[in-house]
């Protein structure tokens, strides 16, 4: 079983080291102590914790489609030449970045505070690990 600390808990779900500590307290999360008498969680049961509050915008297009990766969130940055421009969202906790012609960016209406969605379809996803886990 993996255990993580409270205070990477709490930097992997965005949220404060007390608010952790809250959530063992009230028994949501619960925890145990590593060997060096450390207070840990259950990797497992946090990412199951993560799951369950994950709070996704709704997408306001209201398109179907079959990507599943769509992150809804508040354009922060444009770069714009005159063919080609790079597109900044900040996606709750996420940067995303996007380039598309300076025309899509036109087109489109984007400027800084406009909302936006990043549809991301891709064959190839790539996970790493820290040091020192295979």
């Amino acid at each position: 079983m993996t255990q993580i600390r409270i205070a990477d808990a709490a930097r992997f779900l965005g949220v404060s080291d007390d608010t952790v500590r809250r959530w063992i307290e009230t028994g949501i999360l619960g925890s145990s102590k590593d060997a060096s008498g450390r207070a840990v969680v259950d990797a497992l049961e946090l990412a199951q914790l993560a799951h369950r509050n994950a709070v996704l915008p709704g997408d306001p297009s209201d398109i179907g489609r079959s990507a599943r990766n769509r992150f809804v969130g508040i354009v922060t940055g444009i770069v714009l030449d005159t063919v080609m421009a790079q597109v900044e969202l900040q996606c709750g906790p996420h940067r995303v970045v996007s380039l598309m012609s300076s025309e899509a960016v036109r087109e489109l209406g984007l400027e800084q505070g406009s909302v936006a969605i990043a549809v991301v379809k891709a064959t190839t996803v790539i996970i790493e690990t820290p040091s020192g886990r295979a």
